[in-house]
């Protein structure tokens, strides 16, 4: 009989979570398992990229409490005040108030959540795949039927909102919390040491096999340049760094280096970043290609891959660099030195303009330095899926 597994998140847009999740259904037998996604949002390029085995369901009543979930309580209410909705908008109050003293936002879910009835079927797996998001935690665990539920940490909660006190109240309800590298793991032990023996490491899943295929399928530059091609892949946010390598671009430039810089990625920061390109005078050489759900060809047909982070949980795209066999450049974020042996298969520097253009400019002059790297990840097996078994035991 199949197990019956569903998977939360909040929506399916191209970044690291999402194509851990696809990468995971890929190594989920049919035969054992019927799989079901719920998204919060019905949005993101990678939705279609989703088996059409697997079952994709949306939370409907989200986009009605959207705003007061993203928006500062007191405001909502204000709000609501204006609409001359006065009962809610002291409910609101209140709410944020008992939020506020006992920074606890259990107590605005259970309203928002109130009239969402659980599921009606009962799962033998229901896991919060988007964690930490408070919101589907919660949601997991309330609002789903379930045998055995699992929290997913893709983050360093050293540098992201983590509430240490809700994480403490919900994540003792789920049998297993999941992180997706060992330093994530160490840093989630140390804020919440009395669930350690619920915590566990679960690297996201990569397949250096279907890498290599796809970048045998898809389209990678087209603007026949001739020199050197650096190449960066992430969501364009602060936390990903893009604005630090436009920054070494130009430095990179006045140094008289023949190179070019693609970022394959979208996001909020796109328009910070286009005023950025601008004011560094480098619209000719920084390349926003947007976001693709196919990197993999542009991995195949770059000179330097770099990663310059602020923070990460594992990165996958770096793993996913890794398949191709071109010198690499990271940030010394949390999981970097897990993926990386620094001058053997790659340069982990600090989040520093000056150390990431002098790393740069090493990887360019030293011919040596580039063929020991490409040597060293031609021997390394870019391979975790033996990571479903962890998952599969549970079940």
């Amino acid at each position: 009989m199949k197990k019956k597994i569903i998977f939360m998140l909040i929506n399916m847009n191209i970044g690291g979570t999402e194509k851990a999740l696809l990468n995971m259904i890929e190594e989920l037998s049919r035969k054992s398992f019927d799989i079901t996604i719920l998204l919060l949002e019905q949005k993101g390029d990678f939705i279609t990229s989703i088996p059409k085995d697997v079952k994709v369901e949306y939370f409907k009543g989200y986009e009605s409490i959207k705003n007061t979930l993203k928006k500062p309580l007191h405001l909502v209410a204000i709000d609501l005040f204006y609409k001359r909705k006065i009962i809610k908008a002291l409910t609101i109050l209140f709410i944020y108030s008992v939020c506020k003293i006992r920074n606890d936002r259990r107590y605005l879910f259970k309203y928002l959540l109130r009239n969402y009835e659980r599921t009606a079927c009962e799962y033998d797996v229901a896991v919060a795949y988007a964690g930490p998001m408070d919101l589907i935690s919660y949601f997991v665990i309330n609002k789903i039927k379930a045998k055995k539920k699992l929290q997913w940490v893709h983050f360093d909660i050293s540098k992201i909102g983590f509430n240490n006190y809700f994480a403490s109240k919900i994540y003792k309800e789920f049998n297993k919390i999941f992180v997706v590298s060992e330093k994530a793991k160490d840093k989630l032990v140390s804020t919440l040491p009395e669930l350690e023996d619920k915590i566990e490491t679960f690297t996201n899943i990569v397949s250096s096999k279907m890498i290599l295929k796809m970048a045998n399928e898809g389209e990678g530059f087209r603007d026949n340049y001739n020199g050197l091609r650096i190449l960066t892949v992430g969501r364009l946010s602060k936390e990903k760094g893009q604005d630090l390598i436009i920054k070494v671009l130009a430095k990179l430039k006045e140094a008289g280096y023949e190179v070019r810089w693609y970022c394959l990625g979208d996001g909020q920061a796109r328009s910070e970043y286009e005023l950025l390109i601008k004011e560094y005078k480098v619209e000719s050489d920084f390349i926003l290609l947007g976001a693709k759900t196919n990197p993999y060809p542009f991995m195949k047909e770059c000179d330097i891959y770099v990663q310059p982070s602020r923070h990460e949980g594992y990165c996958i795209t770096l793993s996913e660099a890794r398949c191709f066999n071109k010198p690499i450049i990271c940030t010394n974020f949390t999981g970097s030195s897990e993926q990386i042996s620094q001058y053997e298969t790659g340069i982990i520097v600090d989040f520093n303009e000056g150390k990431l253009f002098s790393a740069v400019k090493e990887i360019i002059d030293n011919k040596n330095l580039r063929n020991k790297i490409k040597g060293n990840l031609e021997k390394e097996l870019i391979e975790t899926v033996n990571e479903i078994d962890k998952l599969i035991q549970l079940v």
